[in-house]
């Protein structure tokens, strides 16, 4: 089964109105694509920066803000500098008639209005992303792991069970990284804890990897990828790379190869790999044959002492932490767990809101035994 078409949608500028960015995200999804949304607030800078990260087939642009004249030919000259001149760009918003062809000149390729079929949108993201694929596979050589765009090709290869095309052999344990799963129910704050965690590894000089999977759809197999919104600095870092996955209907919690691509991850210089599970419930515990350690985020009021002794997620995490600690009945929370589970796991009490509380957690994560790499 072909993979699904990779789709980077980006509201550029200080326009705050989403709406339709999110309609269009939502129909490419039901469309069976994986859309990769950066939210609002993005620059050109790290639009393309994610986009190479993601590998994706197509990037789309929503603007407002009547700059698509100078936005736009940056957004072009940027995806060459990066390495990934082929990608189609296509962008969306109030353009007039008159810019379209001036717009195409400087390498965009495709312009959509507000009236543009929803239809058309999405025939149209497709032909550009079998062009794209095909100009691609006929030039493909072993991807250059020490670059943005040659680490987000392999993992691309990985995903499409092509490791033997790899430049390593994922059989290698990387010794000098440590992977750390980070999981719990939906809702509980994880992409804003990794971002949090993240933004404190790399004031500690350390390289950040994320892996942020997300559910597909049981229907068309699309899905929206919208964890990297809350992850993304405001600006581009070479220290920091994130890479979406879906889950693909796979069961417990990750998606298929997430171990291959966290060796690769390892074995390309990360020292950090942080791996974010899709929302999970009691019994989504893959996590924890693929990681050194699991950290099961809760939010104060997320059970009482019943919850806490049953069998599952509880059971294989190696730490404990108590997310949104600001909000009334933590303190509960935390003394429930210690009286429940009354043994040697570490429990923290952050806010990611804040930013407080993160660097003993951090110190624990660094002081951790670096194992050898997922075999699973």
């Amino acid at each position: 089964m072909a993979r699904p078409i990779r789709v980077l949608i980006s509201k550029i500028g200080l326009d705050g109105h989403d709406r339709g960015a999110k309609l269009i995200v939502r129909n490419l999804r039901d469309a069976g694509m994986e859309v990769i949304y950066t939210g609002l607030w993005q620059t050109p800078q790290a639009t393309v920066l994610a986009a190479v990260q993601e590998d994706v087939d197509v990037i789309g642009v929503s603007l407002l803000s009547a700059a698509h004249m100078a936005i736009m030919p940056q957004v072009v000259q940027l995806c060459h500098d990066h390495g990934i001149p082929d990608v189609p760009v296509v962008v969306g918003g109030i353009i007039p008639e008159q810019d379209h062809e001036p717009l195409r000149k400087a390498g965009v390729a495709g312009v959509f209005n507000p009236g543009t079929p929803m239809q058309t949108i999405v025939e149209a993201t497709r032909k550009l992303a079998a062009d794209y694929r095909a100009k691609r596979a006929a030039r493909d050589t072993k991807p250059d792991l020490h670059t943005v765009a040659g680490l987000a090709r392999a993992i691309t290869l990985v995903v499409e069970d092509h490791a033997d095309l790899l430049p390593v052999d994922l059989a290698t344990p990387p010794a000098n990284a440590v992977c750390v799963g980070i999981t719990g129910s939906p809702g509980v704050g994880k992409s804003t804890l990794i971002g949090r965690l993240a933004r404190e590894f790399r004031a500690r000089a350390k390289r950040v990897a994320v892996i942020a999977v997300d559910p597909s759809s049981p229907l068309t197999g699309g899905s929206l990828l919208g964890d990297r919104l809350r992850m993304m600095p405001t600006e581009p870092d070479d220290g920091l790379f994130v890479r979406s996955m879906s889950s693909s209907g796979q069961s417990g919690g990750l998606a298929p190869r997430t171990a291959d691509v966290a060796r690769l991850l390892a074995n390309a210089g990360f020292e950090i790999v942080l791996i974010e599970t899709v929302g999970a419930g009691q019994n989504d515990v893959a996590v924890r044959e693929i990681a050194d350690e699991v950290l099961l985020l809760l939010m104060p009021g997320a059970g009482d002492a019943v919850q806490f002794t049953k069998a599952g997620v509880v059971e294989i995490a190696t730490g404990l932490v108590v997310n949104k600690a600001d909000l009334p009945g933590a303190d509960n929370t935390i003394r429930e767990l210690r009286e429940t589970l009354d043994d040697a796991r570490p429990i923290w009490a952050v806010s990611s809101l804040r930013g407080e509380g993160f660097e003993p957690l951090c110190d624990w994560i660094e002081q951790r035994p670096r194992a050898a790499a997922p075999t699973r």
